[in-house]
């Protein structure tokens, strides 16, 4: 997605939130009008770990623990001309920029 990104001469401001943790706000605010449940990383070890079922989790469960354990959040987060693209989705990263 880096690559690509290159390649069509975006200019990228990148940020470790591993390093650099979001707060609740800014984690609410990426959500906007997108449904938590995509920027969750159902299929990561730490969420396989904790033996949790999906249906038992509400929203607000699901942002505690993305606040806790970053690696709960889906990767890479993109922006693009304002739209959140959540993972290797260079198919929609594509549309945005033809």
């Amino acid at each position: 997605m880096r690559a690509l990104l290159l390649q069509k001469g975006v200019e990228l401001v990148e940020r470790d939130f591993f390093q650099d943790r979001f707060s609740e706000d800014e984690l609410r605010s990426l959500i906007d009008d997108t449904a938590l449940t995509e920027l969750f990383s159902w299929n990561s070890p730490s969420y396989k770990k904790l033996g949790l079922e999906r249906e038992d989790l509400d929203d607000d469960h699901l942002i505690s623990m993305m606040l806790e354990e970053p690696r709960l959040i889906r990767r890479p987060l993109t922006f693009v001309e304002g739209t959140l693209i959540i993972g290797s989705d260079e198919n929609a990263l594509g549309r945005a920029f033809p």
